[in-house]
């Protein structure tokens, strides 16, 4: 009895869950919502109504600063901006 109420004690770890191509394979299904939070400088509603074709919004950060990922409104990564052919691309450059 004493050896059934040791062991139901031991603080027990949870199972682990292996990272990698295994959850990729069983939730890779499942739809997500990929957003970029870039800061503008002094924007308006005047700003907004006025955009069209051609227009330039300036950023408020650096060439060099990290952006932001979200998915589903979690932060999961930084990134930069990356320019490959003619199109643009993102580059993790850290996980949060």
């Amino acid at each position: 009895m004493d050896a059934a109420v040791q062991v139901a004690r031991e603080p027990q770890s949870p199972p682990a869950v292996e990272v990698g191509n295994d959850l990729a394979e069983r939730f890779g299904w499942l739809p997500c919502h990929l957003s970029l939070q870039i800061p503008i400088v002094d924007f308006t509603v005047g700003d907004l109504i006025r955009l069209g074709k051609d227009s330039i919004v300036e950023t408020g950060c650096p060439s060099t600063s990290d952006i932001p990922v979200r998915v589903n409104g979690l932060l999961v990564a930084w990134s930069e901006f990356e320019v490959i052919g003619n199109r643009l691309a993102l580059r993790i450059t850290e996980l949060a």
